[in-house]
């Protein structure tokens, strides 16, 4: 159902307002964050991640913006959510059940590999208080990136559709992924990961990137539905150029929380490395 638009004057006024909030919330992001482009990749990651430095990928002697988990999480949903835009387009469906009971296991293995690590670091951290609670294995950075790569699957399979559901006037009512193509993504993925291992630059230097880019945009997908749904433009639109006002107020937000989060954090830790006394 189409929802009722706002008045003119009140839309000519957001058209103003918004870009100029993005553009100050992206200066602010530039001024705080540190050198460089990874630098810029380091403000976004710290603000979701840990980051400790022998639970990442390195690369040029220095770690990846995300952890070994976070890497494979937001690189997994950066590559599914590009994966759906050309497969799957206006599709807004979720995938089958049965696709959805394999993202479960996947998200099974997200928690328990999760939770058996911060167990790991808690023991590591605090020696003698946690001794008496096994361990199911002893985790490693593959398993994180595996598992994390699994829930970025899972989050982006899930997300696309959503998007495909609250953004267009007319749109495919079709599953978004369907068996065939959910392979294809999942095989994709294993491969990028196996490329991972590899420490390669080549590899880990755009994989920084890009998982970045992954944060980004899902903090802005989801924020920029949120603007549409307190706005009441959902279902409004017919192409991608009427998107640009709900993408930059999506951004606008994005950018404030990351921001936000990294003040409040380097306030109470005062390095942009992982938290001290954890590692």
């Amino acid at each position: 159902m189409q929802s009722q638009s706002n008045p003119p004057r009140f839309n000519a006024v957001l058209r103003w307002i918004i870009p100029l909030a993005a553009t100050l919330a992206l200066a602010i992001w530039f001024y705080i964050a540190p050198p460089g482009l990874l630098g810029k990749a380091d403000a976004v990651g710290y603000a979701v991640c840990h980051r400790i430095d022998e639970r990442s990928f390195h690369v040029f002697g220095r770690q990846l913006p995300l952890c070994a988990r976070c890497t494979g999480e937001f690189n997994a949903a950066a590559v599914a959510l590009i994966f759906q835009g050309f497969v799957s387009r206006r599709r807004n469906k979720l995938p089958s059940r049965g696709i959805l009971a394999v993202m479960a296991v996947f998200f099974l293995a997200f928690a328990v590999d999760g939770s058996n690590s911060y167990l790991y670091l808690l023991k590591q951290s605090t020696p003698g208080i946690l001794d008496a609670v096994p361990n199911l294995y002893v985790p490693n950075n593959t398993l994180r990136l595996f598992t994390g790569s699994g829930m970025g699957i899972a989050l982006a399979a899930v997300l696309y559709p959503v998007v495909q559901q609250t953004i267009w006037r007319e749109s495919d009512e079709r599953p978004a992924l369907g068996w065939k193509s959910f392979g294809i993504l999942t095989a994709i993925v294993l491969i990028v990961n196996l490329l991972v291992l590899t420490d390669s630059p080549i590899v880990l230097y755009p994989v920084a990137i890009l998982s970045t880019l992954g944060v980004l945009g899902l903090l802005t997908m989801v924020f920029s539905i949120l603007w549409m749904i307190i706005m009441r433009t959902e279902n409004s639109f017919d192409h991608f150029g009427q998107l640009w006002l709900s993408g930059a107020a999506g951004l606008t937000l994005a950018l404030l929380l990351i921001v936000g989060i990294d003040l409040f954090r380097y306030t109470i830790t005062g390095t942009w490395s992982g938290f001290p006394g954890l590692g």
